[in-house]
């Protein structure tokens, strides 16, 4: 008995010496499982169901399972996983997406209250010499996206600065920067103070030389900026066909569609690289009326195809050049659209100039309070049909009454649905991009602005020509 009990005792020895082994020396039962990162469990010789060893304190759910971390035993060290879910079927927490450019811009416009998305919509006149009253509330009530100085709006580069400076000043409340703009072209147009006499366009054109021209433009754009201007409605690109043409005449770079294609390009060019928007006009085409559209409504008995043939080619150079803002004119083209002149005309804009040209920047009218619309159309229905028709900006020469106007028509015409709300924030979603493009600012700008540098470039290029 004594021999069996003590051989009983040694067989026992050897299989708990055998179960130590395994955990012990890290063999096949401590392999790690790649899928997982837990070893796979093994079946007992007894039948019996796979037991789970208890996960040891700040193992993680990746450290190997046993008798206490005998994956130490043979040196080896297992680093623990970065999330600290190793072992799990859920896949690690991806970063949320950075919203594109064009989402953020959506978001802006859908936080604007309808009376500011309409008041972005507009570019209004201004009183005097300082800004009054009238223009505080056209900022604050209106909320106008911008102004265009005229010559009875300015004295001196420092008048001018100060001007600006408190209309930044006013507009800080409102959600974009404010459009500060003047119609400085040369010549006969020519707004800004202290500046020597710019040749007109057709001065310039004469020579044949586009560099001349950038070089004009480059003067338009440091001078503009100078006194805190970020848009130019220059260059023209009409053709001047129309010896009898009373109000484009020397504006034009020529007779030519090469000619005028050649020199405004390089005014556009020019402008833009100091950082002001050049607005391209009139389009289609103001070279061939004999109606100053000032007074009276022009009418050019063209087709669509002699247009596209020659007062288009310039605009179409332009749109191929990345033009930002065209304004469009008040012509009657009764073979195109017999019911509306060119700035209230959907078939001209929207599917010719959109369409076919492939312009897809902001639209601007010219002043709506001309004679050629004053006379025919009432400024409420103006504006509504020219929004309808695809216009982005509304210009306006004069002020507080006629914004007023203009906004509480376009306001009814939301409200009654004939114009949609989808078709406001395409435009101002236009106007915002553009404001963002050029990095428009309501930062003050110096309050003597200095033009000397822009004088000599001015007498350098005439000098030379």
């Amino acid at each position: 008995m004594r021999k069996l009990w003590l051989a009983t005792l040694a067989l026992s020895v050897v299989l708990a010496g055998g179960c130590g082994s395994a955990g012990g020396n890290g063999g096949a039962t401590g392999e790690t499982n790649p899928g997982n990162g837990a070893p796979p469990a093994q079946t007992p010789d007894n039948g019996n169901p796979p037991q789970t060893a208890p996960e040891q304190p700040g193992a993680g759910n990746g450290a190997p399972s046993g008798n206490g971390g005998n994956a130490g035993n043979n040196g080896a060290q297992t680093p623990p996983a970065e999330n600290g879910n190793a072992g799990s079927d859920e896949p690690p927490p991806q970063t949320p997406a950075q919203p594109t450019a064009e989402e953020l811009l959506a978001q802006r416009v859908a936080k604007m209250t309808l009376d500011e998305k309409l008041g972005e919509m507009l570019i209004a006149g201004l009183e005097g010499t300082t800004a009054s009253a009238q223009t505080k509330r056209m900022i604050q009530e209106q909320h106008v996206g911008g102004f265009i100085f005229y010559k009875n709006n300015v004295t001196t580069p420092a008048g001018v600065a100060a001007y600006v400076n408190q209309l930044k000043a006013w507009n800080k409340a409102n959600p974009a920067p404010l459009f500060i703009s003047v119609d400085q072209e040369g010549g006969r147009v020519s707004r800004l103070p202290g500046l020597l006499k710019i040749p007109p366009a057709r001065t310039i054109g004469d020579t044949g030389d586009a560099a001349y021209a950038g070089q004009i433009g480059t003067a338009l754009g440091k001078a503009s900026k100078l006194m805190g201007f970020n848009v130019d409605f220059a260059p023209v690109l009409d053709i001047n066909s129309n010896p009898k043409n009373p109000v484009i005449g020397d504006r034009s770079f020529g007779t030519t569609s090469k000619r005028v294609t050649d020199m405004g390009l390089s005014v556009l060019e020019s402008i833009r690289g100091q950082g002001v928007v050049p607005v391209v006009k009139h389009f289609p085409g103001h070279g061939d009326t004999s109606v100053d559209s000032h007074l009276e409504l022009p009418v050019v008995n063209k087709t669509l195809a002699q247009l596209k043939a020659f007062e288009w080619v310039p605009f179409k150079a332009a749109v191929e050049d990345g033009a930002d803002m065209v304004m469009v004119a008040h012509i009657l083209f009764p073979k195109i659209d017999p019911a509306h002149p060119a700035s209230l005309s959907k078939t001209i804009i929207t599917d010719e100039l959109r369409g076919e040209l492939g312009f897809q920047g902001v639209v601007i009218t010219d002043d709506m309070t001309m004679g050629a619309i004053s006379e025919h159309f009432g400024l409420a229905q103006a504006a509504v049909t020219s929004v309808k028709a695809g216009s982005d900006i509304i210009l306006l020469a004069h002020g507080y009454d006629d914004a007023k106007t203009v906004v509480g028509a376009l306001k009814q015409a939301v409200q009654k649905g004939s114009i949609t709300q989808k078709r406001i924030d395409e435009s101002v979603t236009r106007i915002l991009a553009l404001k963002q493009r050029y990095k428009l600012s309501d930062a003050a700008i110096p309050a003597k602005p200095d033009v000397s540098g822009v004088n000599a470039i001015i007498q350098k290029a005439v000098s030379a020509h």
